[in-house]
Parts: C-alpha cells; structure tokens; sequence
C-alpha cells in the first residue's frame, strides 16, 4: 500500500508573533500522537545562501533588496528536493515562514507584489498557512523587538496590509490565529487546524504555489 503523504504546513506571521514557538509545539504535539513531524524554517541560515542573508539580516552586510528578496527564494528553491521526499515518506512538515515572506519585500517602496511572487511560483503548495495575528504595537513590547533589520513597527504595519493581499488568494488555504493570546490557547487553535488538514489531505496531490 501506497505511503499517505506528509501534510506542508505554514506558520506566518509579523515579527515576534510567536511563530517559532508555536511551531516546536506543534511538532511535539503530532509527534506524541505517532504522526511523523519535523520542524524547518526559512531562511535557513546553515546553507551558503542562507548564510549570506543572515549577514544582511543582523546588518552585518549591505545587499540591495532585489538580490535579497532573490536569496530568500534561492534558500527556498535549495530545500524543495528535501521537502518533497520528506512529505512523500509521510513525514507533515511543519515551516517557520516560507515564500508568504513576499510580505516583507513588497512592503518596501518600488516593489510589486506580483514581482516579488514571482520566483517562488510553483513552489510546493502548503496545504495549510496558520496566520499568527498580532498587532504591530503589541509585537513591539516582546522580547528583543528591533534587534533586526526590519523590526520597526511601521514597517511591520506595512507588511500585515500585504499579507492581507496574499490572503485573498483562494488556492491557498489560510486559516488566520488571534496570537494575542497565551501560548496554549494558541496552540489548541493551531493543532486542530493542523491536524484536520492531515486527515484531509493524505490521498491529494502536493500542489503548486500560485500556479
């Protein structure tokens, strides 16, 4: 019998709306309850790409936002052969920010968000992207806000209109999480979301993004 496919899962988010926590939480969860789950995140900073934009990110180097925003989508591209054997092996992969990130390069003056799409079309669908909400001025008052480059609170207002944009889309399932609330009230929300998602989709196809 065939293996039932891994599910593609999404956290996003503005800065500090506890996405990486709600990851690790998520993993654990599903693991606890025998479901194969790992946890990855973009940008991933140990590959030579991502190397280079973790020196732009800390300001460590100055890139211009073309060739940051075509890094960021290079480390994506990089880790599409793993993505695919991993969900194929049954494995529900569960992402800290993935090419929803267009967010934040459309946000800036002079970009499109067509344009900033673009590289990353036909990039593994997620079959779910949980949506942390939280407000720029209450992501603002947690821990080491600021520390890096786009960590502004006007910038981050900017970037929420954005992923409203990116919301719109029917072919993508969002499901939007008030992240205001404590880590465990979040968390409930975000594996029920989750796991009603694997049980849906383990005899689909992975689709292709924004194809």
């Amino acid at each position: 019998m065939a293996c039932k496919r891994g599910a593609l899962i999404v956290l996003e988010g503005v800065d500090k709306a506890g996405k990486t926590t709600q990851c690790k939480k998520l993993v654990q969860a599903l693991q606890e309850r025998g479901q194969p789950a790992e946890m990855m995140r973009f940008p991933d900073r140990t590959t030579a790409i991502g190397q280079l934009i973790s020196a732009y990110l800390e300001n460590k180097s100055e890139l211009t936002d073309q060739t940051v925003h075509l890094l960021f989508a290079a480390n994506r591209w990089e880790m599409v052969p793993l993505i695919k054997k991993k969900l194929q092996q049954g494995t529900t992969l569960v992402v800290d920010r993935y090419a929803f990130g267009v967010a934040f390069t459309s946000a800036k003056p002079g970009f499109s968000l067509e344009w900033c799409k673009h590289p990353d079309v036909g990039l593994p669908r997620p079959d779910l992207v949980v949506f942390l909400q939280l407000s720029p001025a209450e992501a603002s008052l947690r821990g080491q806000f600021g520390t890096e480059r786009y960590e502004t609170s006007a910038f981050q207002r900017a970037v929420q209109q954005k992923f409203q944009h990116l919301m719109d889309d029917p072919t993508v399932n969002w499901k939007v999480i008030d992240a205001s609330r404590n880590v465990e009230d979040v968390h409930k929300d975000v594996a029920a979301h989750a796991l009603n998602t694997i049980n849906n989709i383990q005899d689909l196809p992975l689709g292709e993004l924004w194809r």
